[in-house]
This record gives C-alpha cells, sequence and structure tokens, in this order.
C-alpha cells in the first residue's frame, strides 16, 4: 500500500490521529465525492430523478458488496444501519417455549436485548456458550450444547468491546453439520478483515458501511443465503418487499429484497459503493494484514508500559486495541487523547452484557487504527498513556 497516498486521499487525517475506526472510519475523497455529487445532482433535477438516472450505479451496489463477502447480488438487502439488517434477520424467524438460541460473551448489546424480548414473549432460553482458555468462544462447548431444541446460533465475529476475533468459520462447521442456522454480526470485521460468507458458513451476515469498510453513517447491508427463505418469514413488508396478487394476498420479492424498504438515502448507498469499491481494489488480505499489525503494535507498546493494561482477548486478535491506565478513570484517558488531537472512544458496561456478567472490566479505553494509520500516530497515543501512568504512579 502506498500509505502516503491513502493519506493524501483521507481529509480527515490531516485535522487528527483517528484511532476510532471501530467507531466510524474517515471518509475517503472518492467515497465523499460519490455522495455530495449525488445530492447536488438530486438537488438540480429532483430525487426521483436523479435515481432514476443513477439507476445502473445503485443496482451496482448490490453487486460489490456481494463481491465483497463472497455471495450474490440478490442475496443483499440494504438498510439504514446493521443493527436494523440484523433485526431483519433475527425477528423474521419464529421461536415457540423450549426452543433454544445460542449465542456467545461477545455479543453485542442490541443482539443481546433483542434475544432477552424474544425470550420474554415466546420462552425461549438463551444460552451463553463459554469462552475457551485463550477468552474465545469455546468451540467444543458449543458443538456439545446443540441439541434437538437449538433453533438459532448468533454470534458476534468482533466484539465492540475488544480485539478478539471469533473462530467464525469453526462454529459455521458445527452450525451447519447441526441443521442449525447460524446469524453472524459481522459490523467490525466486513473492511477490516476478508470475510467469505460460504468460508465460514453462516446463513446471515450482517454489517455497516461506517466502520472499517469507511463508508458513511446511516448505511448497512443485510446477506442472506437462499436456502434460509425457507425458515425465515420477514417481521414486516411493504412495496420493496412484496407485490400484491390483485385480490387479498401478496408474493415475496425474490431473495434478500424481500427483508428490505423502499426508501432508502441513494446519496449514502453511493458513498457505500464507492468505499465498498476502494475495499476491493487494495484487497481485503492486505487491509486485513495492516490493520492487524497495526493494532498488535500498538497493543504491544501498551503492554510494555508500566501502569497500563490491555484487555483483548482470543488467539487472533484485530485492530481494535482496549486498555486503562491504573488509578485514571477511562473517561479521563480519552479526555486527555482528544485534547492531544487523538479520536478514541470508551467501552460501555452494557454494550456487551454478557461479557460485563464475566469479567467487569469496563469501561475502557477502545483504539482503533485502519489502514491509513501510522507507527508514529500510534506512538503518540502510547506517549500519552505513558504520561497518565507515570502522574498516577
Amino acid at each position: 500500500m502506498d500509505i502516503d497516498a491513502l493519506r493524501k486521499d483521507t481529509p480527515g487525517t490531516a485535522n487528527r490521529v483517528h484511532l476510532n475506526n471501530a467507531g466510524a472510519g474517515l471518509l475517503s475523497r472518492q467515497t465523499l465525492e460519490a455522495m455530495t455529487s449525488h445530492l447536488e445532482l438530486e438537488a438540480a433535477i429532483g430525487g426521483y430523478e436523479a435515481a432514476g438516472q443513477e439507476r445502473e450505479r445503485i443496482d451496482g451496489t448490490y453487486t460489490n458488496i456481494a463481491r465483497l463477502v463472497g455471495g450474490r447480488a440478490d442475496e443483499i438487502a440494504l438498510f439504514d444501519n446493521s443493527t436494523h439488517a440484523w433485526n431483519a434477520a433475527f425477528y423474521s424467524m419464529t421461536f415457540e417455549p423450549g426452543d433454544r438460541i445460542l449465542t456467545g460473551r461477545a455479543e453485542y448489546g442490541s443482539n443481546v436485548l433483542a434475544y432477552l424480548q424474544v425470550a420474554q414473549r415466546t420462552g425461549a432460553e438463551i444460552v451463553v456458550v463459554p469462552d475457551d482458555e485463550s477468552g474465545q468462544l469455546d468451540t467444543a462447548a458449543l458443538a456439545n450444547l446443540i441439541d434437538e431444541r437449538t433453533k438459532l446460533v448468533g454470534v458476534s465475529h468482533i466484539p465492540t468491546s475488544g480485539g478478539l476475533i471469533n473462530p467464525a468459520a469453526d462454529i459455521g462447521r458445527i452450525a451447519r453439520a447441526a441443521g442449525v442456522p447460524f446469524l453472524l454480526d459481522a459490523t467490525q470485521s466486513v473492511g477490516q478483515l476478508p470475510v467469505d460468507v460460504a468460508e465460514i458458513g453462516c446463513d446471515m451476515l450482517t454489517a455497516t458501511g461506517r466502520k472499517f469498510l469507511r463508508g458513511p453513517r446511516g448505511i448497512g447491508f443485510l446477506w442472506v443465503r437462499p436456502e434460509a427463505l425457507e425458515y425465515l418469514d420477514p417481521f414486516v413488508t411493504e412495496i420493496e418487499a412484496a407485490t400484491w396478487d390483485g385480490d387479498r394476498g401478496f408474493t415475496w420479492h425474490d431473495g434478500a429484497r424481500r427483508f428490505a424498504t423502499w426508501e432508502v438515502s441513494y446519496a449514502n448507498v453511493l458513498g457505500l459503493d464507492a468505499a465498498v469499491v476502494q475495499a476491493l481494489d487494495l484487497g481485503l488480505d492486505q487491509i486485513g494484514k495492516r490493520a492487524v499489525a497495526l493494532g498488535a503494535y500498538l497493543r504491544d507498546r501498551l503492554e510494555a508500559l508500566p501502569g497500563v493494561t490491555t484487555y483483548d482477548l482470543g488467539r487472533d486478535r484485530c485492530a481494535i486495541v482496549t486498555a486503562k491506565v491504573d488509578a485514571v478513570p477511562t473517561a479521563d484517558v480519552a479526555s486527555a487523547l482528544a485534547q492531544r488531537g487523538i479520536n478514541v472512544t470508551t467501552t460501555f458496561p452494557e454494550h456487551t452484557q454478557f461479557d460485563t456478567e464475566n469479567r467487569g472490566v469496563h469501561p475502557l479505553v477502545r483504539l482503533s487504527p485502519h489502514y491509513y494509520n501510522t507507527d508514529g500516530e500510534l506512538d503518540r497515543a502510547v506517549e500519552v498513556f505513558a504520561e497518565l501512568a507515570h502522574a498516577a504512579g
């Protein structure tokens, strides 16, 4: 990668050290241009007319997203965020008393709330699969817990709260062998690492545009394996999802579009398309190698500091790094970094409920570099941690 060229193509790198890509990545000029040019077109000729004029590019977004995750264009549906995409899949399943939902300790907070609601409504049971000695989901325990009552395995590929990469492909093999649907939340992995739905073996996958894909906020997508349509009954319908039969019935549209809504921000769609194309052009293998290497560099440097502790779990770890300074509140550390022009965020106990129950370490400072960051930028963040730790010690 030509990092200097990528940074010049990323206006935000001139203003801040952006280590919050797990929150929202910095837009490239191509993505910004794709969005603003469409907004200008809407202003010039009208929203419907602009969509009609750009229909080929809009339709191409589905093809490019499919290339990104190894699927087909008709297996993709767009949403205004990844949580709504995840909800569209999860709430389309039917649960009854005694049914079991298997998930991991690293599951994202919104997903957990949905599990809790469905359990309260239906009498289904939530089973949290324990971690193994490394802190990733224990696949042997998962295999032992799956039985005839298991109706879903739902897992976050990478949690919002740390550098763990769950063994998605191993989970997929276990779920497929047992004939149990597998819903993968890939919000933090798509755009950061290579993600292939065939290799993973999931039945449904959700992701967002705004994080490591470096797309706009307000856009996400759902991928659905065609065979999964047999047991998924979309919980809402509208004219984008179904066709009236002329009487008192309707038929679902083919493929994943049956989950979608008619209204969407086409500026965001085209921005997402530009971001996806850029990721494909750079190559997800190269992006993943650099992102993981930057995360490891930052984690190693923080771990070497007296009075600083990192909290990332798993055998394999990504670009997300979580840490604390002894005797310094997490919010104060994040504030000190912000004062130096370094963007980070903090984890929240309620965003990873099962992990909070198990470890009780949150809140943590969350730093998440991406391929356009430099070692020098990471060193600046480490210097702030070192100063705070020295002052507290």
